[in-house]
C-alpha cells in the first residue's frame, strides 16, 4: 500500500508511478494493456480542496495513449484528467469521504474495450495542514520509489535491447516552498549488489541551462529538485539517467526520465484591454450582442487554475433598470436582457467585468476586474418638430433665388446624423413650382427660397403648407405628429416693372423705295404695372440705315429717308431696329421692342456685265467669251437678261458679235478673221425682265492678245495682262522724265543760290550781322546757315599762326597796319572744363585797352578769304567820290540789311 502522508501532496503522486520492468531475454511476453494495479490504496489528508491533487493511477497503454479515455465512478467529487492524476471536484473532509471504492475506468475509443481499478481513500492519522495558494507540503524520503535500470546480459554487453523500459513522467507541483533539497525519486541498479556505481543526469535543468534544478546523489541515486519550480517558465524537464562504474564505464543504457511541472492556481486572469467598448441600437430587443470581453490566464488552461468565468459586478447608471445587460460566463460575451434602452435618455452605460479562475470559484479563485463601456448609437425614433406653426416672410416680385423665411425644427436624435438632418417639402399652396426648402447644412434649417419669378399682379401673397422629415424613415411604430407640419405665409411686395411691346419682335412687310414722311406702323409697349398710374414715352435704340423715326408719346414709326432693299444694312430682305420703352415710374424703368421690315423687291436695279474683263485671240478660233449680268433686284426683276451690242461706236458691231445662250448667259467672239492685238472696251447693252424692264449699258473690256497652240496668251502679252497698256507705260514714262527735269532744276538753283549768297556776304550791314555774336538756340548745333568760323579758335587762340594763314605781303588794302600785338589773356594748350565766358570777357577787356585796336566804326576783319574777290572793296563807300552815275534803287528790293545802304546811296539828292 501507497502511504499518502499528510501534507505529502501531489509528490507521492510520482511515487506512485511505478515502473514496469518488462523483462529482457528471449522469452519476454507481449504488453499487456490494464492497469498496474487492479486495487489502489491511497491515504488522503483530513481537509482537501477544490482542484487539489490526490493521487496517480497508471495505465499501461502500450503506445495507444492517445486512444484511452479515463472516467470517475464519483465524478461530482473527483475528476481524472488524461494522465491518470485524480483531483479534487469540491471541498471534501474525512468525515465525508465515500465507504465504498472509487471506481476508474479506462476505454479504447477504437475498440471499445474497457478496463476498471479500485481505490480505496482513508483519511490521514495526523492533522491536515492547509495547503495555500502556490505551496507544496514537503515529501519524505522514506517513501521514494525506486526506478530501477532494466537488466543486461553481461556476456553481450554490445548487443542492442530488445525493448526499452516506459517510464511514466514524473509530476512534481510547481511553487513548492521545500526545504530544498527534495527528494522526487531513487533510481538504482541491479549491478550495484556486486560492485560500486555511480549516478548521473544529464539534459536541461541538470548540466544544462538552466543548470542547477535537479541534482543526484551519485552514490545513492536519489534525484532531488533543488529550488522551486515555475510551470508558466518550463512545464516540463526531459532528463536521461546513466550508471557508471568506478572506472566510468557505462554498465547501463541511459533511460530517460520526464518531470512535469503540476500546475498551481498563481496567476490572476488578466484582461487584454482595461477598458472595452461596444454599442448597442436604442430600443434594442433583450438578446442584442453588444460586445465581447476576454481575459488570459497564464495558468494550465486544462485544468480549473486556467479556466475562467466572467460576471458583471455593476452597472451604472442603473436606468431604467440595474440588469439592462448579462454576460456569458465562459466566452465573455455581453448581451442585452431588458428593454428600454434609449439614447436620448441614456446614452451610455459603463459596466465593471470581473474575470475569476478555478472556474469562477469565490473562495479559491483568483480574479481580475475590466471596464465595459457600452454606447447607446441613435436611431430614428424621434420626428423633427417645427418651432413654430406659421412662418412669415415677404419678397419683391420677380426676383429669384431670394430666402423668404428661414423654418426651424427641433429634433431629440443625435445631431449631424441622418436621423437628425431635416428635409423640407412643400405639400401644399404652391402649384406653380415657384418655391423650394432646401436645408441649411449647419443650423438645420429649412430655406424658403424663390426659384421662378412672382407676379405681384397676379398674386399678392402665397400660404404654404411645409412638412418636415428625417433623412432616414422613422423607426417602426413611430409616427410623424402635427408639429412636423407648419404654415408659411409670404406677401409679394409690388415693384416698378418694366414695360413690354407685344408682339415682340414684329414683323411688317414693304416694298422698298417708300419715300421720306411715310407712317409704317404704330409699335406700342404695354405696362405690367396695373396698379400704378404711369406714362410711356418711346424713343430710337437703335436704327442702323437711320431710315425711321418713332413718335415719342404714341408710338407711331415713319420713314425719314428711302428705303432700300439693297443697303449693306438689310440681311435676306430684313432690316432690324429696336426701339425703347420707358415708364414714369419714381424709379423709371424701361423695354426695348425689335421692328423687323421685310422689303420687297421692286426693279429699281439695271443689270451689269460680268465680269468686267476678259482674253481673246487675235484669230476667231478658238475665240468665245461667256458673259451674264449681275442684277442687284430679285426675281422676276433680275433674269432672264437680254444682251445687245451698242450701235456706238460704228466698229463695234463689225468686230464682234453676241450670241444668247440662256436667258442669263451670252457669248462674244470676234466677227472678223484677225483683229490687232491691244485692249478695247465694248459697250454691251442689258436688259432685265421686271415688270418695267431697266437697260443698262455696260463696257466688257477685252484684251486681244496672240495666242499659242493652246489658245493661251504669250509670255509677252502676260505682262500687259496686268492691266498695263501702251497709253498707261507711256503715260509712267513721260512722269518719270519730268520727275528727273524737276531735280534737275533744282540742282542748279541750289548752286545759283550758294554763288549769290556769297557777293552779299560783304553788303551786310554791321548792325544785322550776327556773326560776332553767341546765340542761343534750343537746337543741337547752331547759329545761321552764313556762320561757318571755327570756334576752337575761340577755345585756343594762342595756336593759331598767323603767318602760316596767310602769305607774307599778301594784304588787303581796307586790312589795318602791323603793329605790335598786344598781351592778351593766354590760354593753356589743355581745355579747360569751365564756362569759355571768362575768356572771352578778359578779352574784351584787353582789347578796350589797346591803343591799336580800331575804332569801332571800322570794317574789322576776322578772317583772309584770299586775293581776287570780285566783290570789289568797300572802302569807297566811305569816301568822298560822287557815285551818282550809279543807279542804287535796285538795293531798296534787297530787304532790310540793305536798307542804310539804299538810304545813303539810293533816292533823290535830298
Amino acid at each position: 500500500m501507497y502511504s499518502l502522508h499528510e501534507g505529502s501532496g501531489l509528490l507521492l503522486l510520482a511515487l506512485l508511478a511505478g515502473l514496469q520492468i518488462v523483462a529482457e531475454g528471449r522469452g519476454t511476453p507481449p504488453c499487456r494493456l490494464g492497469f498496474s494495479e487492479d486495487v489502489y490504496k491511497v491515504v488522503v489528508p483530513d481537509m482537501t480542496e477544490r482542484g487539489q491533487p490526490l493521487f496517480n493511477v497508471r495505465f499501461v497503454d502500450c503506445g495507444r495513449g492517445d486512444l484511452v479515455r479515463f472516467e470517475c465512478s464519483n465524478p461530482s467529487d473527483f475528476r481524472i484528467e488524461a494522465d491518470g492524476v485524480v483531483y479534487a471536484a469540491r471541498s471534501i473532509q474525512h468525515s465525508k469521504l465515500p465507504a465504498s471504492p472509487l471506481l476508474i475506468k479506462a476505454s479504447d475509443t477504437t475498440t471499445q474495450q474497457q478496463w476498471v481499478t479500485q481505490v480505496k481513500l482513508t483519511h490521514s492519522a495526523h492533522s491536515s495542514q492547509q495547503v495555500q495558494e502556490g505551496a507544496v507540503p514537503p515529501v519524505m524520503s522514506k517513501d521514494l520509489k525506486e526506478i530501477s535500470f532494466p537488466s543486461r546480459n553481461m556476456d553481450s554487453q554490445l548487443k542492442r535491447m530488445k525493448r526499452d523500459w516506459v517510464i511514466p513522467p514524473i509530476n512534481v507541483p510547481e511553487n513548492s516552498r521545500g526545504p530544498f533539497p527534495q527528494e522526487l525519486v531513487r533510481i538504482r541498479s541491479d549491478h550495484d549488489k556486486n560492485r560500486s556505481l555511480r549516478y548521473s543526469v544529464t539534459g536541461p535543468g541538470a548540466d544544462q541551462p538552466p543548470t542547477g534544478i535537479f541534482i543526484i546523489d551519485p552514490i545513492s541515486g536519489e534525484l532531488s529538485v533543488n529550488k522551486p519550480l515555475d510551470r508558466e517558465h518550463i512545464a516540463n524537464f526531459h532528463l536521461r539517467a546513466h550508471a557508471v562504474d568506478l572506472n566510468g564505464n557505462q554498465v547501463e543504457n541511459p533511460i530517460d526520465i520526464v518531470i512535469n511541472v503540476i500546475d498551481m492556481n498563481d496567476n490572476r486572469p488578466e484582461f487584454t484591454h482595461q477598458i472595452w467598448n461596444g454599442t448597442v441600437p436604442e430600443g434594442s430587443k433583450p438578446g442584442t450582442f453588444a460586445m465581447t470581453v476576454t481575459s488570459v490566464d497564464k495558468d494550465d488552461p486544462k485544468t480549473a487554475n486556467g479556466m475562467l468565468r466572467y460576471k458583471i459586478l455593476s452597472q451604472n447608471p442603473e436606468s431604467p433598470t440595474s440588469n439592462m445587460f448579462t454576460i456569458n460566463n465562459k466566452t465573455g460575451g455581453i448581451i442585452t436582457v431588458a428593454a428600454g434602452l434609449d439614447r436620448e435618455k441614456v446614452p451610455q452605460y459603463t459596466l465593471i467585468i470581473q474575470a475569476t479562475d478555478m472556474e469562477g470559484n469565490p473562495m479559491y479563485g483568483l480574479s481580475n476586474t475590466a471596464t465595459a463601456v457600452i454606447r447607446v448609437t441613435d436611431i430614428n425614433d424621434n420626428p423633427p418638430e417645427f418651432t413654430a406653426e406659421t412662418f412669415f416672410g415677404e419678397v419683391p416680385e420677380n426676383r429669384v433665388n431670394v430666402i423668404v423665411a428661414n423654418l426651424s425644427v427641433t429634433d431629440k436624435d443625435q445631431p449631424n446624423t441622418p436621423a437628425w438632418n431635416a428635409v423640407y417639402k412643400i405639400t401644399g399652396g404652391d402649384p406653380t413650382g415657384r418655391f423650394s426648402v432646401p436645408t441649411d447644412p449647419t443650423t438645420n434649417e429649412g430655406l424658403v427660397t424663390v426659384v421662378k419669378p412672382i407676379d405681384y399682379e397676379i398674386s399678392r401673397t402665397y400660404v404654404l403648407t411645409v412638412e418636415a422629415r428625417n433623412e432616414v424613415p422613422l423607426a417602426r411604430g413611430i409616427h410623424s405628429p402635427r408639429q412636423s407640419t407648419a404654415t408659411v405665409s409670404i406677401r409679394v411686395i409690388d415693384v416698378n416693372e418694366s414695360p413690354y411691346f407685344e408682339p415682340n419682335p414684329k414683323l411688317i412687310k414693304l416694298e422698298e423705295g417708300m419715300m421720306p414722311e411715310s407712317t409704317l406702323t404704330t409699335f406700342t409697349a404695354q405696362d405690367p404695372d396695373r396698379f400704378m398710374q404711369q406714362s410711356i414715352r418711346y424713343s430710337k435704340l437703335s436704327d442702323p440705315a437711320n431710315w425711321l423715326r418713332i413718335d415719342p408719346n404714341t408710338g407711331r414709326i415713319s420713314t425719314i429717308a428711302v428705303l432700300d432693299r439693297e443697303s449693306p444694312f438689310v440681311k435676306n430682305s430684313l432690316y432690324n431696329a429696336t426701339f425703347l420703352a420707358t415708364d414714369s415710374g419714381v424709379q423709371p424703368a424701361s423695354g426695348t421692342g425689335t421692328l423687323q421690315i421685310f422689303l420687297l423687291d421692286i426693279n429699281d436695279n439695271a443689270p451689269k456685265v460680268f465680269p468686267l474683263e476678259a482674253e481673246i485671240c487675235e484669230k476667231p478660233e478658238p475665240n468665245a467669251i461667256n458673259i451674264t449680268a449681275l442684277d442687284g433686284d430679285l426675281n422676276p426683276n433680275a433674269g432672264p437678261f437680254a444682251f445687245e451690242l451698242a450701235h456706238r461706236p460704228l466698229d463695234v458691231k463689225r468686230n464682234w458679235t453676241i450670241t444668247r445662250i440662256s436667258g442669263d448667259y451670252a457669248q462674244m467672239s470676234l466677227k472678223i478673221g484677225f483683229l490687232e492685238s491691244g485692249i478695247y472696251e465694248v459697250p454691251i447693252i442689258i436688259t432685265d425682265s421686271g415688270n418695267l424692264p431697266m437697260s443698262n449699258t455696260s463696257y466688257l473690256r477685252i484684251k486681244v492678245c496672240q495666242c499659242d497652240i493652246n489658245g493661251d496668251c504669250t509670255d509677252q502679252q502676260h505682262i500687259m495682262a496686268a492691266g498695263l497698256g501702251t497709253g498707261a507705260i507711256i503715260s509712267i514714262l513721260l512722269c518719270i522724265i519730268i520727275l528727273l527735269i524737276l531735280v534737275l532744276m533744282f540742282v542748279v538753283w541750289m548752286k545759283r543760290r550758294d554763288k549769290e549768297r556769297q557777293a552779299k556776304q560783304l553788303l551786310i550791314d554791321p548792325e544785322d550781322d550776327v556773326r560776332d555774336n553767341i546765340l542761343k538756340y534750343d537746337e543741337e548745333g547752331g547759329g545761321e546757315e552764313d556762320q561757318d568760323y571755327d570756334l576752337s579758335q575761340l577755345q585756343q587762340p594762342d595756336t593759331i599762326e598767323h603767318d602760316a594763314i596767310k602769305p607774307v605781303g599778301i594784304r588787303r588794302l581796307d586790312e589795318r597796319p602791323l603793329h605790335p600785338e598786344p598781351q592778351y589773356p593766354m590760354r593753356s594748350a589743355a581745355p579747360h572744363p569751365g564756362d569759355i565766358g571768362d575768356f572771352i570777357n578778359e578779352g574784351l577787356k584787353a582789347a578796350d585797352n589797346d591803343p591799336t585796336a580800331p575804332p569801332y566804326d571800322s570794317l574789322l576783319v576776322f578772317d583772309y578769304e584770299g586775293s581776287g574777290s570780285t566783290a570789289g572793296s568797300l572802302s569807297s563807300l566811305n569816301s568822298s567820290s560822287s557815285g551818282g552815275d550809279q543807279d542804287y534803287d535796285y538795293l531798296n528790293d534787297w530787304g532790310p540789311r540793305f536798307r542804310k545802304l539804299a538810304d545813303m546811296y539810293g533816292g533823290s539828292d535830298d
